[in-house]
């Protein structure tokens, strides 16, 4: 795939001024499209917007970065060093296992890092992330050495077969999107597959935007190797020729690290035309994000790398049908596909021995700063929280009274209800909760529980796509009456209306932007009404 509007964009920005109007003319003028149409694109973006124009560096404002108190600190040593207008604001870097963190000249930082700033600076001293990799046996995504030889059996493997038969045993895997909402894999896959079309893209969702989670951020960038093969795989079913990555700008290491990858595969023939001396020819294309949490949403993805402001689109058709350039498509996260290796080698069935009946393999999990042994996990699915929590992670850190489990949309429980949940999609769907990418942020006893859930509209309201009145205007509003009864001790809020307004967003957004982020709010009101009550009429 050819250099695309949204490359052209993401590269006219990338000298940190923004696109002045006259590149944006020429740029229109060059695609042949409307002006507004490339500015409507390049000003939703964070990295592309002029607002953020000289920008020197940016802080974490996360949600693990926000509980555990530390940007505020951070800021300050910042401050010292740059003007105010010359920081500005990021969400997330994944470096959620010890907070302190920020961004500079594309690099990623955090813990001490910030105590040798000045020699950060001078020498352009980059500092990879580091933390422990928990795992209970058996292995699928954290194994020890997955590179080029390993990869070129798998991948001849699957080559010997055809695509039915590997449909076959991801089928009889029971592997689910590791993403959020659970989906059979099989069932995309398959749909895909007998669309009629000469032209079908498969493309990797690594727009891991979750605050708090960085499990595909470890995939990215210490297993690539496992995510190329799987995607090769998948690609190779459906019938594409064209296989996309579409890396978050939050996670430049992870950009390089996949680059580097699958230089090395094209130096063996792995990828590209003929791989592997068969008649198979699959292209990759990593395309660099420009900061947007919706993108996360596949269709919003889509539109993305077509250059679009990424609105999220009313289905059907569906991507299978009419996905990239309305051409058959196939989205599916980083973990989702790293998985399809193990299945092919193993077969489905081994796959499917592990875990639970209906939440087969294994799953990774994100553990903030706020556990005695932060990092990532794997675990099979339904292993109980509780040993994740005690075991695994050893523990809490501090005095800890809440966990916000899957994301911002993720349910939002006291630690009191760490007995009472798995780690399977069933478990969480019965308590009315959602899994998503299984990263856990500990809100700390010290943290207000009104000042999380004002992040969490602040945060909706920020990220929302503006395409429906629900997500675009709801989020605003929620935020305005929790600052407002934060701002003035008198003005408390009506209980029945914020009932209202997350009832609204949640049956009338489009997507699980809006619609999922009343679950914690309400899981809030439920679980901490006694901590709460001040700021609620009686």
């Amino acid at each position: 795939m050819q250099e695309n509007l949204f490359e052209r964009l993401g590269r006219e920005a990338s000298g940190g001024e923004g696109i002045r109007n006259e590149q944006i003319e020429a740029i229109a003028e060059e695609f042949l499209l409307g002006n507004a149409y490339i500015f409507g694109t390049t000003s939703f973006y964070d990295f592309t917007r002029t607002s953020n124009a000289g920008k020197q560096i940016y802080i974490c404002n996360g949600s693990a970065c926000l509980v555990a108190g530390t940007q505020n600190e951070l800021e300050k040593k910042l401050k010292s060093r740059f003007a105010s207008d010359q920081i500005g604001n990021i969400c997330c870097l994944g470096r959620c296992y010890e907070n302190h963190a920020f961004q500079f000249k594309n690099k990623n930082y955090s813990g001490s890092a910030s105590d040798g700033f000045e020699e950060i600076i001078q020498d352009h001293i980059h500092i990879k992330d580091q933390y422990p990799v928990h795992q209970m046996e058996p292995v699928v995504l954290t194994r020890a050495s997955y590179h080029v030889t390993e990869f070129e059996e798998t991948l001849k493997k699957a080559l010997a077969a055809s695509p039915t038969q590997l449909l076959e045993e991801v089928k009889r895997s029971g592997l689910r999107g590791r993403g959020g909402a659970g989906f059979p894999m099989w069932i995309k896959l398959d749909g895909c597959l007998k669309e009629e079309s000469p032209q079908k893209f498969l493309v990797c969702n690594a727009d891991e935007g979750d605050p708090g989670s960085f499990t595909d951020k470890y995939i990215l960038e210490h297993q690539a190797f496992l995510l190329l093969a799987g995607m090769l795989i998948a690609s190779y079913i459906i019938g594409a020729n064209q296989a996309v990555v579409y890396i978050r700008a939050e996670y430049p290491e992870s950009v390089e690290a996949v680059l580097s990858a699958l230089k090395i595969l094209g130096d063996h023939h792995l990828v590209g035309d003929r791989i592997a001396g068969t008649e198979v020819s699959i292209h990759f294309t990593v395309i660099k994000a420009q900061g947007a949490y919706i993108c996360g949403e596949e269709t919003a993805l889509l539109s993305s790398i077509e250059g679009q402001r990424p609105e999220v689109r009313v289905r059907p058709p569906f991507p299978v049908q009419e996905g990239l350039f309305r051409k058959p498509t196939v989205v599916n996260n980083v973990e989702t596909l790293a998985c399809l290796p193990y299945i092919i080698d193993q077969g489905g069935a081994a796959f499917g021995a592990i875990g639970t009946e209906k939440s087969t393999g294994t799953k990774l999990i994100s553990l903030d700063s706020g556990f005695s042994q932060p990092g990532v996990a794997e675990v099979p699915m339904g292993t109980p929280l509780s040993i994740v929590v005690n075991q695994l992670a050893g523990g809490f850190s501090r005095p800890t009274k809440a966990l916000h489990i899957g994301g911002p949309l993720g349910g939002l429980l006291p630690v009191s209800k760490i007995n009472d949940l798995n780690l399977d999609f069933e478990s969480f769907s019965s308590q009315g909760l959602m899994l998503g990418h299984a990263s856990i942020i500990s809100i700390p006893e010290e943290m207000p529980m009104i000042h999380y859930l004002e992040h969490l509209f602040d945060f909706t309201a920020h990220e929302s796509c503006g395409k429906c009145f629900p997500c675009r205007i709801g989020s605003t509003r929620g935020k305005e009456l929790i600052q407002k009864s934060i701002q003035d001790t008198s003005s408390k809020i009506d209980k029945v209306l914020m009932l209202d307004l997350l009832d609204t967003m949640k049956r009338g957004s489009l997507c699980a932007l809006g619609g999922g982020i009343p679950l914690p709010v309400q899981n809030a009101m439920q679980y901490f009404e006694t901590e709460l009550a001040p700021y609620f009429k009686s």
